[in-house]
Parts: structure tokens; sequence; C-alpha cells
């Protein structure tokens, strides 16, 4: 996926100003201030009014995605977003989810709430793209509610990360339903926290939570990946980092917490370093040194399983 055209996104914001919201048949997008005004069942979701951010309600099956774009385009602008997403019972949405800075040394703040309600045997593929400048700043904070029988793919993207990353994300899965994340960070001199939970609170729930993350440069890497199994469920972690340089570090905290005799969760954690084999098979192929990283950073976070 890749950052394309965005003026034409569902919703467009730069800075605190909404540039477009462009209705589609069947879903209703407005901004989060509007909704908590005009539906008072949000409220129970934003806990207080907000100040910015948007509301997408799927109401009636759609098969094109909702586009949303929201950038920094002024000097020390902080964004403090408040979303909130609504998929009634057994339709199916995609989401492209564009976050991302103009251009360089602008030092803008982008904090994202969201909360993500999912009603029974409905679906979500929820592809999150960010690029941001060295001097940015990034915290995001997930809920994510999936009822029976739902399911969530999430994919976060970043390829171009800030100087300082906090991603939190929190789920509960009920009966049958199931989650796939997919995390993928290139870290150069940059602070990244991530934290996820999945809780499988019903039967025959199950999740996968899969993380990639190459620290380079001064990059200090922290991950806390954890399963709570509550019912007969599955669920299974899977971290692997990529260090280069000796300035960097990656710390990955797996954690599996099993309440129930038949819930079955797994975890699998490896951190590696460029081997000098590598770079030297590349270098005689004609690639330098860096052309060479590049492709093995590349190959690293496009890897599907380890």
């Amino acid at each position: 996926m890749a950052m394309r055209n965005v003026k034409n996104a569902h919703y467009l914001q730069i800075d605190h100003q909404i540039k477009n919201i462009f209705q589609v048949g069947g879903v209703v997008i407005l901004s989060s201030p509007e909704a908590w005004r005009k539906f008072s069942w949000t409220r129970k979701y934003f806990l207080k009014k907000p100040k910015e951010g948007y509301f997408i309600w799927a109401k009636k099956q759609i098969n094109w995605p909702v586009e949303t774009c929201i950038t920094i385009a002024s000097k020390g602008a902080k964004q403090d977003l408040v979303n909130l997403f609504v998929i009634e019972k057994g339709l199916n949405l995609n989401v492209n989810a564009f976050c991302n800075t103009s251009k360089k040394n602008l030092s803008g703040k982008h904090l994202a709430r969201g909360v993500f309600i999912l009603k029974q045997g409905s679906s979500l593929k929820y592809n999150h793209l960010h690029h941001w400048d060295k001097n940015d700043f990034v915290d995001i904070d997930y809920q994510i509610f999936l009822r029976k029988g739902a399911q969530l793919t999430y994919n976060l993207k970043n390829f171009s990360p800030p100087g300082e990353i906090k991603a939190k994300t929190f789920v509960q899965a009920e009966k049958e339903s199931s989650a796939m994340f997919d995390f993928v960070i290139n870290g150069n001199n940059s602070l990244i926290n991530l934290e996820d939970n999945l809780v499988l609170k019903g039967k025959d729930s199950q999740g996968i939570i899969r993380t990639r993350l190459v620290s380079k440069g001064k990059s200090q890497v922290k991950v806390l990946s954890k399963i709570c199994a509550q019912a007969p469920s599955k669920g299974h972690l899977d971290c692997q980092g990529l260090l280069i340089g000796n300035s960097s570090s990656i710390d990955f905290v797996p954690e599996l917490d099993c309440h129930h005799p038949q819930a079955e969760i797994t975890h699998e954690a490896s951190i590696g370093r460029i081997s000098e084999e590598q770079l030297a098979y590349l270098r005689t192929r004609g690639l330098t040194e860096a052309q060479a990283i590049d492709l093995i950073v590349s190959g690293f976070l496009a890897k599907k399983d380890g």
C-alpha cells in the first residue's frame, strides 16, 4: 500500500482543519465532535466530548475501501484525535488510514485515541500506514472490541518512523471471534515503545500478534506483547527484531497469561543481526554496503513467517 493521492480521501484533515468529508452510501462519516452532538449513543464510547478526530459507522455493505488521511503541515502542530469505528452486524469493511507529515523539521505531535466496535459476524481490515520525520512524536492508543464471530485484520506499517512513537493496543475477543495483528516498523534513531494486549474472552476465540522491528542508528526499542486466555481459545505471539549497529537495542517481553485448561497460547521471539556473509554476498553482486543493508532490511520486514 503506497502513500498515494490522498486529496480524494473520504476524510481528510490537515493540522486541525477538516479539508474534506466525502460520504459513502451505507457508511456515515463525520467528525467526532459532530458525531458526539448528533448521536447520543456514541458518548459511552467517546467518554468525553472530543475536540477532533473522525467517526466511521458502517450501516450497509460497501465493496470498496474507506480512506482517511491525517496530515501535519505546520511547525509545532499538535493533533489530539479521538476516533470511533462502529461496524454493524454481518458487514465487511476495509479501511486505509494514512497518517503523515507533509515535510521535514516540523516537530509535530500526533496523538490518536480510538475505539473499534465490531458487532456480531462483522469484519474489518484496517491498513494503518504512517510516514513521519525524525523530529515528530506519535502516540497511539486503540481499544478494540470484537463481538461474537467478528474478524479483525490490523496492519500497522511504519517504514519512516518519527523520533519517538508509542503505540498501545487493547483487544477483547468474544466467542468465535478472531484478531490478526501485523506490526512492521523500521526504526532509525527512534524511541519505539509498543504495548499490545489481546484478551481471548470467549470460547473458540483466537488471535495472532506478529511484530517485525528494525533497530538501527541509536534506536531504542521496547515491546510488550501479551495474550490472556480466559476461555477455550488459541493465541500466538511472533516477535522478531533485527539490530543494525552497536548503538541500537531491542527489548522484547512476550507474556502469556492462561486461565483455562483448554486454551492454547504460544510465543516465539528472536533478535538477530545482519551477517557478514549476507553483506559480503550482496557486495559481490555490485551493491554498496548501504544498498545491501537496505535490501536485507526490506526482506526482513516483508517476511511473513519466522
